[in-house]
């Protein structure tokens, strides 16, 4: 059994290793340092230009890899650990990477057809969905997303057809990663998250990170916190 440091850490390069592929799939690459993860251009919308992977990432780690003259740069300070204020950022958000022990009994069986999206079309009608039908944030998603071994872009669908929600999953040797989970208007967000944990692998733990109303849901679908983290910009 893996230990509550050793999933938090593994979390922590599962996130950033689904950074990278959202990178890739807007024709970018970050780079992979032994303390973080740094990309020196823009990265795509809402996702960072550094990631710390280890906790005694300092800030030279994160800083020296970006351009901070570029509006809303942003940091992931994976284990809370750094004071980026005098370098001239702020403090944009805290939340807590959270993480579902393989071997828990089944989460509560999931209502609708929870499949991946296969699809560019399906891929763009989950993407609207999933930016509350905000088309410039569903751009986010390409198709090129849907070619990698390693993503799956997850879709509930009612009886009737209709999207009860999504989530995208990133499969790594020791967790899989659940990112983007979103439930429709008069969908249940406990919904999703049975969807999702009855789509995931059960032999390893399932990680991800929340933050206010959202972490609820995911603790009662059976998650623990196991650590803070913030995200820094400069905006």
């Amino acid at each position: 059994m893996i230990t509550d440091d050793e999933v938090l850490g593994d979390a922590v390069r599962n996130n950033a290793d689904w950074c990278q592929t959202m990178c890739r799939a807007h024709g970018l690459t970050g780079t992979f340092g032994p303390r973080a993860w740094t990309s020196s251009v823009r990265t795509p919308l809402y996702y960072p230009e550094a990631v710390t992977l280890t906790e005694d990432a300092a800030a030279k780690d994160v800083l020296d890899g970006i351009d901070r003259t570029i509006p809303w740069t942003s940091v992931k300070d994976s284990y809370a650990r750094l004071d980026l204020e005098p370098e001239g950022f702020r403090l944009l958000f805290e939340a807590q990477w959270i993480a579902r022990p393989a071997g828990l009994p089944p989460a509560p069986a999931a209502t609708g057809d929870w499949r991946p999206v296969r699809s560019p079309e399906e891929l763009d009608a989950w993407a609207l969905a999933w930016s509350g039908g905000d088309a410039g944030d569903a751009m986010l998603f390409r198709p090129e997303l849907l070619a990698d071994p390693a993503t799956t872009i997850l879709a509930g669908h009612g009886d009737d057809g209709r999207l009860l929600g999504g989530a995208v999953l990133t499969t790594s040797p020791r967790v899989t990663g659940v990112s983007n989970l979103f439930a429709t208007p008069g969908t249940d967000p406990s919904l999703a998250w049975a969807g999702v944990l009855a789509s995931a692998p059960a032999d390893r733990p399932v990680v991800g990170y929340e933050s206010g109303d959202d972490l609820p849901p995911a603790l009662a679908a059976g998650f623990g916190t196991i650590g803070p983290l913030r995200v820094w910009t400069t905006g």
